[in-house]
């Protein structure tokens, strides 16, 4: 079961660093490519005032982090657990 969506593009090396560490960490997400899937594009735009910035992260409860290292995804999923 994934833990959060992660919007992304195939060219963003950003995306793929922490794809990797997440992938160590063995934490569980969706990947949702921005270029295939304009609605996807809104959803990262709504997050980053208008601007397509990737690695989009987005939790269950609605928040986003734009670009953050796999501490602050392992913190906010902590945060999440409570």
């Amino acid at each position: 079961m994934s833990s959060f969506t992660m919007y992304t593009t195939p060219w963003c090396g950003y995306c793929h660093r922490l794809k990797s560490q997440l992938d160590r960490e063995g934490i569980a997400y969706d990947i949702v490519d921005i270029e295939q899937h304009p609605d996807a594009a809104a959803i990262v735009e709504s997050a980053n005032d208008g601007n397509q910035t990737v690695p989009t992260l987005v939790y269950a409860d609605g928040t986003a982090q734009t670009n953050p290292s796999v501490a602050q995804v392992k913190q906010k999923l902590a945060s999440l657990a409570v």
